[in-house]
């Protein structure tokens, strides 16, 4: 259908993949995420996505992740960008090396550049994505019960500040 949004004074386009187009004095450049990191797009407000967000901040040494909640302007942009449509918020997105991963694929990426033990739940990989996206498509359904939700989120410090988008 070709309904359009009245919240949104640009008209954007629902249900349809055809965009309405921009004027060029609202034409944004592309966002321009870095080359040899690994972008994360998480779900802001689930507490379990914003624990996982901070183990990566404190656990991966190597200073590969960037990340930015879906629901960011910034978030939005790269979701676009991807062909990704609006807020995806039963799955972590990742994007890595070009490729846009999701579900249990994305997740597992993550590990591969973590440090033992983690890099070892890469080996899960293995198992058909029919299977392993059942149990992550299970544990999303029911992560806000278990785990629930916020308004807010850790405080960064500067360098922490810097791994986000």
């Amino acid at each position: 259908s070709e309904l359009t949004d009245a919240r949104n004074g640009l008209g954007r386009w629902i249900g349809s993949p055809i965009r309405q187009p921009m004027l060029a004095s609202t034409v944004q450049p592309p966002i321009a995420a870095p080359a040899d990191k690994t972008v994360v797009l998480f779900d802001g407000v689930c507490n379990f996505c914003n624990h996982t967000i901070n183990f990566l901040i404190d656990h991966e040494p190597a200073d590969r992740f960037r990340f930015a909640a879906q629901q960011s302007e910034i978030g939005q942009k790269l979701m676009h960008e991807k062909g990704l449509g609006d807020l995806m918020l039963n799955t972590m997105i990742v994007i890595d090396n070009g490729q846009v991963l999701t579900q249990s694929t994305g997740a597992l990426r993550l590990a591969k550049y973590m440090p033992r033990p983690w890099r070892m739940l890469n080996w899960l990989m293995i198992v058909p994505p029919f299977l392993r996206n059942w149990g992550y498509k299970l544990f999303a359904r029911y992560r806000y019960k278990i785990f629930g939700q916020t308004e807010s989120c850790r405080m960064p410090t500067p360098e922490i500040r810097a791994k986000f988008l």
